[in-house]
């Protein structure tokens, strides 16, 4: 099960994560996400865990938990959605005089 974590202080690591949801059961993965140009963490993170039901037990004991001074927010993570910017409308419409 993937798990969102929100609201994280800027120095939580992948490790503290993990140590987090360790407490509760098995961690296939956890990272915080960072920038891709600073490298500073952007306050949210995901973690993995294979049991549905140990991922269930650490959602419910660590959403409002505090981990390094600062209060997490815990959820089941959604699927990602498809972002839809400038350049990116796969419906484009067709270029040509403007007919006003």
């Amino acid at each position: 099960m993937n798990i969102y974590v929100g609201n994280l202080s800027r120095d939580v690591t992948d490790q503290d994560l993990r140590q987090a949801f360790e407490a509760y059961g098995q961690v296939t993965s956890a990272t915080v996400i960072r920038d891709r140009f600073s490298g500073e963490s952007r306050g949210f993170g995901f973690v993995e865990m294979p049991s549905r039901e140990e991922a269930q037990a650490a959602i419910a004991a660590l959403n409002g938990a505090s981990l390094k001074g600062q209060s997490i927010r815990v959820s089941e993570a959604r699927p990602r959605t498809e972002r839809r910017g400038p350049g990116r409308d796969r419906e484009r419409r067709p270029r040509g005089p403007r007919s006003w």
